[in-house]
């Protein structure tokens, strides 16, 4: 249980390893590489096993295998019990067994004796693998291997009844402590024109995190009831007790077990399922359709190696081209000066994708060449041809346009196009999303929606997809460019947002498809233009944890950053947006607002929204810049004064937080480089401060304008029934 609860968590790890803590350790400056196995990573682990953190179980791992601990040391310093250290204790002496093997060529040279002991102690096939003496041993081949020595797991009924009664009950899992199955199975065949198919697994969405939350679920439970309602029955494989999908009620059968390859084809070989739907439950499942279909497992939706060509960022481009649809410029590159080039040659910004990345981050945004040399030069990424470094031009001042499809064979059967509020630059996961958008008109979405068109027909798609374009010069239709970010062939987060708002269920219909139930996929008469009559609008808003996240800067950037999100309704655009944001937690503010609005050009784009904060009666205070602006324009503001440099000047913005005085900050970072110092120093404070005394805070200037706009525009709130807005 313990070793799958880890790769639960984190699938990228293949059990209790400490080499994944030599990695963390190193990422957080912990580490120098020069000092593994060493008196001076004695003493790091010493001081990790004494904080309970997320690294500390790493840490128990790399003490004990690297030998530099044993069970009574490390019991010393954690004070875990030594029992539980105990159990941990058996895993590492099983994979030194594993290790020390001598007179093997082959994973099928391992004693079954062993192999068993192994996958009894929750090793799973890649763990083995990478444990053995072996060159290139694969987890597919120790898997053959464990097949071959009859080491198979049974599956298992949860025990609901306190063992008091005999449980029957759909709660299953897999194990390798047992020698029969609670629960029987019909053999059937795989092949889906046999006509003896009613079994479809369904993949969900596992744990929660940044990212990956709700929405799937969402989705995985609407493509589950229509399953069942078609009479197929279902067999759902998700460990998230806290979702939907694990209800007992939702499915026939349902897995509390990874979403890993060994998993899955282990559920698989037993169920004998008609397919698998692989594309409902977010990311982790759809990193695992091309690997199970290359085991020969039946997925419904799109053809394996079309989801391949979406998610390779190579082919993808390739793809992209031949079609005629265009893109932002990119490169993927293995040397230092090869990205110099690159960034010289499209100039700056650049957004870098390093393949590797040891502080754990996806990308980042460089504005200048001083900034490159810093990020490549480092550290923060490795560059080589093993890790190449994929960078492309960042679009600026562009609009961002989310596009959600379900397609047959190829052939776009319903669309929604959401616009965000942000520009592009803020993860598609952390903008605040309009549908139908208010600010593209008919001929420009008519466009957005032919690319979509061009990728389902290259890409052959069957099922759900989403698509984030950036759009230049949007306000002329035909002048317009639409360049396209990704493609991803499965449900998206926006889906939800999108079903509700049209009133189709998005889920349902690409089920439809993949069933080929001609009713199923067919969508109502005039839904696809219920949005058109311009009744109504629906905006999706993020909702954020900094507050739990001490000292971190809650700025908006290309990494996603929200825990949540909220949906609501309204007449007008304006309506919605206050809605939604007030559903977060935002209050509206009472009397009191601090501008701190960073560069020239920001400043100028906000005064005339700060006069209408004027006009609506509020009182204002705004740091020293922009209040020396505010006052030049002839705006009344009272100062306040930054922490750093505003020695003997009050009043202090933090102190104005900590009292009460201050109902909303909207504090815009600059990107100018002269101004940096003062961002990562006095900006940072007061954003953290609003942050930590709970004062809602504005940190986007497309977002700061939509909320003056929509606070002086509305003037009341309309309540209707869901059923009354979309009928």
């Amino acid at each position: 249980s313990f070793q799958k609860a880890l790769r639960m968590v984190d699938q990228s790890v293949a059990g209790f390893d400490g080499d994944h803590y030599v990695k963390e350790a190193q990422a957080r400056g912990l580490l120098k590489a020069e000092d593994v196995d060493s008196d001076a990573e004695k003493r790091v682990l010493r001081h990790e096993l004494q904080k309970a953190t997320d690294v500390r179980v790493w840490a128990v791992a790399r003490a004990l295998q690297s030998g530099q601990m044993d069970l009574e040391e490390v019991h010393q310093h954690s004070k875990i019990d030594r029992w539980f250290l105990q159990k941990l204790t058996r895993i590492v002496s099983i994979e030194k067994e594993l290790q020390q093997l001598q007179g093997i060529s082959a994973a099928s040279d391992v004693p079954g004796a062993l192999l068993r002991k192994a996958k009894e102690s929750g090793c799973s096939d890649k763990q083995i693998a990478d444990a053995l003496p072996l060159a290139d041993v694969t987890e597919l081949q120790v898997r053959e291997a464990r097949k071959r020595a009859g080491v198979v797991p049974v599956v298992k009924q949860i025990d609901t009844m306190a063992a008091e009664f005999p449980a029957k009950t759909n709660y299953l899992y897999m194990t390798y402590n047992g020698s029969t199955n609670d629960v029987t199975f019909e053999q059937q065949s795989s092949k889906p024109d046999d006509g003896n198919n009613d079994r479809v697994m369904v993949l969900g969405g596992g744990a929660y995190r940044i990212g990956s939350s709700v929405e799937f679920d969402y989705s995985a439970v609407s493509c589950i009831r229509a399953l069942r309602e078609k009479g197929k029955q279902t067999i759902t494989v998700n460990y998230n007790p806290e979702t939907v999908s694990t209800d007992y009620d939702e499915s026939d059968r349902l897995y509390f077990e990874e979403l890993s390859l060994e998993r899955v084809l282990d559920i698989h070989d037993l169920e004998a399922p008609e397919g698998v739907v692989a594309c409902v439950g977010g990311q982790i499942p759809n990193n695992l359709a091309v690997p199970l279909a290359a085991n020969d497992v039946q997925l419904l939706g799109t053809p394996a190696e079309k989801i391949d060509n979406a998610e390779d960022r190579s082919k993808f481009s390739d793809l992209l081209d031949s079609i005629g649809v265009d893109q932002p410029e990119w490169s993927e590159l293995s040397s230092v000066s090869e990205a110099n080039a690159f960034a010289e040659r499209v100039g700056f910004p650049v957004l870098v994708r390093p393949s590797y990345v040891l502080s754990g981050g996806g990308m980042c945004v460089v504005r200048d060449q001083a900034e490159l040399d810093s990020y490549l030069g480092d550290g923060s990424a490795v560059v080589s041809s093993e890790f190449p470094v994929v960078i492309s031009k960042f679009m600026e001042g562009c609009k961002e346009i989310d596009l959600d499809a379900v397609a047959r064979d190829g052939e776009v059967l319903v669309h929604a196009v959401s616009e965000h509020i942000e520009q592009a630059g803020v993860h598609s996961g952390d903008a605040s999303l309009v549908l139908p958008a208010p600010n593209v008109s008919e001929r420009l979405s008519e466009r957005i929606v032919e690319v979509g068109r061009k990728m389902a027909k290259a890409l052959n798609i069957s099922g759900p997809f989403n698509s984030q374009l950036i759009v230049e010069n949007a306000d002329d239709d035909e002048a317009a460019s639409i360049k396209v970010i990704e493609c991803n062939v499965r449900a998206s987060r926006s889906l939800p947002f999108v079903s509700k708002t049209m009133g189709v269920d998005f889920v349902r219909l690409a089920t439809g498809v993949m069933l080929n139930d001609t009713a199923l996929a067919t969508l109502p008469p005039g839904a696809q233009d219920r949005l058109s009559k311009g009744d109504y609008f629906g905006v999706k808003a993020p909702q954020f944890s900094f507050t739990r996240l001490l000292g971190a800067d809650p700025l908006l950037g290309v990494e996603m950053a929200s825990t949540g999100e909220v949906a609501c309704f309204g007449p007008t655009v304006d309506e919605a947006f206050l809605k939604a944001l007030m559903s977060t937690h935002i209050k509206l503010p009472r009397k009191t607002v601090l501008l701190s609005t960073g560069s020239q050009a920001n400043k100028d784009t906000l005064l005339p929204y700060v006069r209408m904060l004027k006009a609506m009666g509020y009182d204002l205070f705004a740091t020293p810049g922009t209040a020396d602006h505010l006052e030049a324009n002839d705006v009344e503001v009272s100062r306040a004064y930054f922490e750093i440099g505003g020695q003997g000047q009050h009043p202090k913005v933090r102190s104005l937080l900590a009292s009460g005085d201050i109902d909303l900050v909207i504090n815009i970072p600059s990107k100018d480089k002269a101004d940096q110092k003062d961002e990562n120093s006095n900006c940072f404070l007061v954003r953290r401060s609003a942050v930590d005394y709970s004062v809602p805070l504005i940190t986007d200037l497309q977002v700061a304008q939509a909320f003056i706009r929509a606070l002086h525009n509305t003037t009341e709130f309309t309540t209707q029934s869901y059923s009354q807005i979309i009928n």
